[in-house]
């Protein structure tokens, strides 16, 4: 697996990110500045990483998709190239037309950094098929904006084409009031593209991939993609 990590000003997450990646394969993932055209020869997958891509001015993640390398992430897409996206990246892979919908501010307007659990929608795709089908995992979430919204026709297609990655969650796996952390629609916490090889997610798992430091949970989703 040949990774390339989008590094936008203002992103903090690519080294977490980096490192997520050589724990699962050994290998060092390319790093690629957004001012670049092209992305490695070769590349398998593309990251879009967290953090607060130019101050998230404008709007989050609408200066980032706008990005030069960005032409060149929508055509890896388009090849059926794995896409990434994790937090201020899944902003950007809205914004960018990768995938639908639009992250609002979160529902009680306060920045919220935890430790959140999540249910595994589906487990058969590149991004998840290391986890169980329902299987509830705990990763750190840490945004201001990532209440996924869109229209009802939108989310319709998303649910009843099992699109919907991860959903915010209770230890036990229930998606009662007050275990949504933003108010996402339906508890989205995670999406992925009609070819399933585009996911968007808000929480990061590159941040939960070493028990020493805090948990392990988030490796399963970089297992994956190795496999």
């Amino acid at each position: 697996m040949k990774a390339a990590i989008v590094v936008f000003p203002g992103v903090n997450r690519d080294r977490d990110v980096a490192r997520a990646l050589r724990l699962a394969s050994g290998a060092e993932p390319a790093s690629v500045w957004h001012t670049e055209t092209s992305l490695p020869d070769g590349t398998d997958l593309a990251v879009l990483p967290g953090g607060f891509s130019y101050g998230d001015y404008l709007r989050c993640g609408a200066i980032a998709a706008r990005s030069p390398v960005m032409d060149a992430v929508r055509a890896h897409a388009a090849r059926g190239g794995r896409v990434l996206a994790i937090c201020n990246g899944f902003q950007v892979a809205c914004e960018a037309g990768l995938l639908p919908g639009v992250l609002m501010r979160n529902a009680d307007l306060h920045f919220v950094c935890r430790i959140q659990h999540l249910s595994v929608e589906r487990a058969d795709t590149p991004f998840t098929r290391a986890y169980a089908p329902g299987q509830v995992i705990a990763v750190p979430v840490a945004h201001g904006e990532g209440n996924y919204a869109a229209d009802e026709d939108t989310i319709a297609r998303l649910e009843g084409a099992g699109r919907v990655a991860f959903r915010y969650c209770g230890p036990e796996g229930d998606p009662a009031h007050g275990t949504s952390p933003n108010g996402s629609r339906n508890h989205i916490a995670g999406i992925l593209s009609e070819r399933l090889n585009v996911l968007g997610m808000m929480p990061h798992p590159e941040n939960a991939v070493e028990a020493l430091a805090g948990g392990e949970d988030g490796k399963g989703l970089f297992d994956s993609l190795m496999g």
